[in-house]
């Protein structure tokens, strides 16, 4: 008799999705024209440039067309509006979070106690939005799109597949959107530079609230 096939994840232990490192707003990348390919680097590239020499909230999508040498329509085409452009800058440092939390080596990656993975996500996120703060509240999607654009959904579901192998009886949906409120950009803006909180009082903070949701300790 043939060895019966490994069973599949249950509810409460979802299997991870490396698929979902693919944020979505290159989907069609890898079959872009040679052309196009050197207009969206070269976008890129003077978008960074406008952004590091004036900050993200003075870069208009006509500037970067002139930066890049291209015509406005260009950039619109590409990126959508100035959100789908700002997104896309913060498109490679997204990407390498989520290699890391899905991917990478425990604790941040597979391997490590639930509660403990949780606690190295909110810490990493965290260093990712201080280093990125400025950028990612300029490209701060509208409230109709915050919850669903493909950043935030692959981390509700981390967040929640690790809630629900640590407390199984809790909404761990609910709970995950919860928990990713700690992490949101201008919540952080906030606590850092006009309540004067030091990025480390953000991080002990995220793991006395992973501790008290998971009934454990680091």
């Amino acid at each position: 008799m043939s060895a019966a096939p490994p069973s599949a994840p249950t509810p409460q232990e979802p299997a991870e999705s490396p698929q979902l490192l693919q944020l979505g707003l290159d989907d069609d990348e890898p079959c872009l024209r040679a052309d196009a390919a050197r207009n969206r680097a070269r976008l890129l590239e003077a978008a960074a440039g406008l952004v590091a020499a004036r900050g993200a909230d003075a870069v208009t999508m006509e500037e970067v067309a002139a930066a890049a040498g291209v015509g406005k329509g260009t950039v619109f085409r590409r990126f959508g509006d100035r959100t789908g452009l700002l997104m896309a800058l913060l498109d490679h440092s997204e990407k390498k979070l989520q290699a890391a939390f899905l991917n990478g080596p425990p604790p941040l990656g597979p391997g490590a106690p639930p509660a403990e993975r949780l606690r190295a996500f909110g810490r990493a996120a965290l260093r990712r939005t201080v280093e990125d703060l400025n950028l990612q509240l300029a490209a701060e999607p509208d409230a109709g799109r915050r919850f669903t654009v493909p950043p935030y959904r692959v981390r509700h579901h981390h967040v929640s597949m690790l809630l629900r192998q640590a407390v199984p009886d809790a909404d761990c949906d609910v709970l995950a959107h919860t928990l990713l409120t700690q992490l949101d950009p201008a919540l952080v803006h906030h606590l850092m530079h006009q309540c004067g909180m030091p990025a480390q009082r953000l991080e002990d903070a995220w793991t006395d609230l992973v501790d008290r949701i998971t009934g454990t300790t680091a």
